[in-house]
């Protein structure tokens, strides 16, 4: 039986103490105060209870703070998504300005103030936008879901990002970075020449479990838990990215046998994290400004520069449209060119050119 005292109880699976009252539509409600000090718990009961009682009476709005949304936020519909590592991230970044303060009264103003020191702070469009989104996703859900009678004034309020950046490197270079990278880490190669070959994102990569690797008919499959749009997919392996599949294999099998990850130690462990070793490979290598998502910027880059229609690189890439794709459509010129030597084609009748002079007289 659950331990229970004045209105606080704590279930037999949970640390927290959880409240037990009435609300203003008399309805009863059981609630975590998610706090694990009686004190605390018995303080929060006792806010909900003065609240509801001024709702009753007065028909008085509770006030609705940034900390309690954000935490019901974060426990709940965040941890459902794929991007949660990220909602906390922009959190942080968020708490600072926002915490302490009411719902209530939160205006565009607020809003632009938290910008405005953000951008001051140096951070660009892009990530200033990720950190709202997550503040307007909140207030969504507390409005909706939770039916607090907040407003969202995140809306109309985002920044223009700027034009995504394209860093890609030629065949040369890449062939020196691969030859560089064996020296720093035994599997950047691989991870370098499968990047290079699939335009597979870093998270994909590392996320890679053997079982979803199909030798057989030269295919990698993709989840909707490891693909950014959410969906489930699939992608053609060449010869250059099943070699680096097929080393990869033979490293399990020498020191890993029953390891699930492609990329992953010798003893088992996956490899989350390659940023320093990425680094390394670079430097050793001469290349600057250069990072692992690079690695899909100059697979798409080599795909439009020797022809392939920006269509099918859309699809292999797996963008969410074709305008995300049409970024590396002026790396291309094979299109204007055979426009242009068309033009070289045309030659005037005698009717036309008997036509000039006189033309040219009017």
């Amino acid at each position: 039986m659950p331990k229970q005292t004045q209105g606080l109880f704590k279930k037999p699976n949970s640390s927290y103490w959880y409240a037990d009252f009435t609300d203003a539509s008399g309805r009863r409600v059981k609630r975590s105060t998610r706090t694990v000090d009686r004190k605390e718990a018995d303080a929060m009961l006792s806010k909900w209870k003065l609240e509801a009682h001024r709702q009753t009476m007065w028909n008085e709005e509770p006030q609705r703070l940034y900390d309690d949304l954000m935490l019901r936020y974060l426990q709940g519909p965040s941890m459902d998504k794929r991007a949660h590592d990220r909602d906390l991230y922009a959190a942080k970044r968020l708490t600072p300005f926002f915490q302490g303060q009411s719902l209530n009264g939160l205006g565009p103003a607020d809003i632009q103030k938290y910008i405005d020191q953000r951008r001051q702070e140096g951070v660009g469009p892009a990530t200033i936008n990720k950190e709202i989104n997550l503040l307007s996703a909140a207030l969504n859900y507390g409005r909706r879901r939770l039916q607090w009678d907040v407003q969202n004034p995140v809306e109309g309020m985002r920044l223009r990002p700027p034009q995504g950046r394209i860093r890609w490197i030629d065949r040369s270079t890449a062939a020196t970075l691969s030859k560089e990278a064996a020296s720093v880490r035994g599997y950047l190669p691989d991870f370098i020449q499968l990047g290079l070959h699939t335009g597979m994102r870093k998270g994909e990569m590392l996320g890679l479990t053997w079982s979803r690797v199909d030798f057989e008919r030269s295919m990698v499959y993709l989840t909707d838990m490891d693909q950014k749009n959410g969906k489930h997919g699939s992608i053609p392996l060449n010869a250059e990215a099943v070699a680096a599949l097929e080393r990869r294999r033979t490293h399990r099998e020498q020191y890993c046998p029953q390891c699930p990850w492609v990329f992953a130690s010798r003893h088992g462990e996956r490899i989350a994290n390659i940023r320093k070793g990425f680094e390394s490979a670079c430097e050793k290598a001469g290349i600057t400004d250069f990072h692992p998502h690079d690695l899909r910027h100059t697979c798409a880059a080599w795909l439009v520069q020797d022809g392939v229609d920006i269509r099918v690189v859309c699809e292999l890439l797996r963008h969410t449209s074709i305008q995300v794709t049409m970024r590396y459509a002026h790396l291309s010129s094979k299109n204007v060119r055979d426009a242009v030597e068309r033009l070289s084609h045309f030659r005037p009748t005698c009717t036309e050119e008997a036509k000039r002079p006189a033309e040219a007289s009017l």
